[in-house]
């Protein structure tokens, strides 16, 4: 495999940590992190914070884990992504351009699918329930393919990696506000003597009312001059005319790049090490003899923390190496982690130990995650299709997670726990073999000046 390459020849020019702050305070990356907080906020309104409301409402197990499929719509959004980079959406579109017209637009669709879903009954009535996640999931697909596709156009080359950790971290802080702190808030509702149902009702719209937050940063934002330019181009074609063209292209575009079939392998591999490894953390700890709250107090609290600090640590490396000097530091370092837990694993029920593990995976993951982030928006330079583009990539990129990693149980069942965190950490040798070989074909040198 080829060394990283982090010379001065290689690198962009390295700033120090005064000059790397400075960029976090720029006008383009801090709406970035407000459009990731409205993007991290909805993803638990219909997953586990709903389960949770059902579950207190007396909704069985069984129809419980059906709910599982209200997540479908972040897994096909690639679908209808070619619409939103070639519909106009009335009146928004004229008023501020296409990718804000959309932003407003799927943002108003959420409030209004979270406060459907704040009126129902899960104990009377759960199909309306499905209906109303459902429509959360699909309006929060549908703002992540326009955030994504934003972020992509709208970043200047030297405010992508500040970008990317901003927005890791501000999603991460969304996604907390939606379950702690939801949790929170509903039972303080409880505390003032309203009933359970109405405390959910309005924790609910309370959550809904946080999506405000990522509407003014779509009407403080300007809209990128690359998807101007673009809308300026296929004016003249109709509608249908629009959505073929981003469709086709998206796919031609990519397809036909010298060692496609090699970056797509590179893309599914990358978070596999991850993927491998996060599916069985849970069961793991609570194997080993902790509890629940041991594992949820140290997940949610030094874990966060660690995510937080690894993704600003993880821009800060984008920044400072070059992009394929950045993609084997995040690689490397993601895929040692796992040896915390087997370290763990012998070392038995020692809270110390958990909390190193956890931190360790979670600062870890969040480098890789931001650098990576990083990668598939570089693959995305076509403002014509941006979002469809990096729909089916984050698609692609959850092969690994979603189909690849349906094995680990039994991995883990047939090595037992500290070899199956060393074998984690080997299944990441394949996505580094493709990165020294796409390295030596010039592939970074390809994706711009600071690859």
């Amino acid at each position: 495999m080829a060394a990283p390459e982090i010379s001065e020849t290689t690198a962009s020019p390295r700033p120090s940590w005064r000059e790397a702050l400075a960029v976090y305070l720029q006008p383009r990356v801090l709406i970035v992190m407000l459009l990731g907080f409205s993007s991290g906020l909805p993803l638990a309104l219909s997953g586990s914070t709903l389960l949770v409301w059902m579950r207190e409402s007396g909704v069985d197990l069984g129809t419980i884990g059906l709910f599982a499929l209200v997540g479908t719509p972040y897994t096909l959004k690639f679908l209808w992504a070619p619409l939103v980079d070639a519909l106009h959406v009335p009146i928004l579109t004229r008023l501020l351009g296409r990718r804000r017209g959309w932003l407003l637009f799927s943002q108003l669709l959420l409030i209004a699918a979270i406060v459907l879903l704040a009126l129902t009954d899960p104990a009377r009535s759960p199909f309306y329930v499905a209906l109303g996640a459902l429509l959360v999931a699909t309006a929060s697909a549908t703002q992540d393919i326009v955030v994504d596709a934003f972020r992509v156009e709208s970043l200047p080359e030297e405010e992508q990696a500040a970008g990317m950790a901003g927005y890791v971290a501000a999603y991460r802080i969304g996604m907390l506000l939606s379950t702690a702190g939801a949790l929170f808030l509903v039972s303080a509702f409880e505390g003032t003597g309203l009933t359970r149902l109405a405390a959910w009702e309005w924790g609910y719209i309370a959550m809904a009312a946080l999506v405000l937050i990522g509407m003014v940063a779509a009407l403080m934002a300007t809209e990128p001059e690359q998807s101007a330019r673009a809308e300026k181009e296929t004016s003249s074609e109709n509608a249908f005319a629009r959505v073929a063209h981003a469709a086709a292209g998206a796919f031609s575009e990519f397809l036909t790049r010298e060692n496609a079939a090699a970056i797509l392998a590179f893309v599914v591999l990358f978070k596999f090490t991850d993927a491998f490894s996060g599916t069985m953390t849970a069961p793991f700890v609570i194997d080993l003899g902790f509890t629940r709250n041991d594992y949820a107090a140290i997940v949610k609290g030094v874990g966060l923390a660690a995510t937080l600090i690894g993704g600003f640590a993880g821009g800060f490396v984008a920044r400072k190496y070059s992009l394929a000097a950045s993609l084997w530091i995040g690689g490397v370092l993601q895929a040692v982690a796992n040896l915390a837990f087997s370290w763990l694993a012998l070392a038995g029920v020692n809270q110390w130990a958990l909390a190193f593990a956890i931190t360790t995976e979670n600062f870890t993951s969040a480098i890789g995650t931001v650098i990576f982030v990083a990668y598939l928006s570089a693959l995305c330079k076509s403002p014509l299709h941006t979002a469809t583009q990096y729909a089916l990539l984050t698609a692609l990129s959850a092969v690994g997670r979603t189909y690849l990693s349906s094995s680990a149980g039994y991995v883990a069942k047939a090595m037992g726990w500290p070899l199956f965190f060393v074998i984690c950490v080997l299944v990441a040798v394949p996505s580094l073999i493709l990165l020294a070989w796409l390295q030596r074909r010039g592939h970074f040198e390809t994706l711009g000046k600071s690859a």
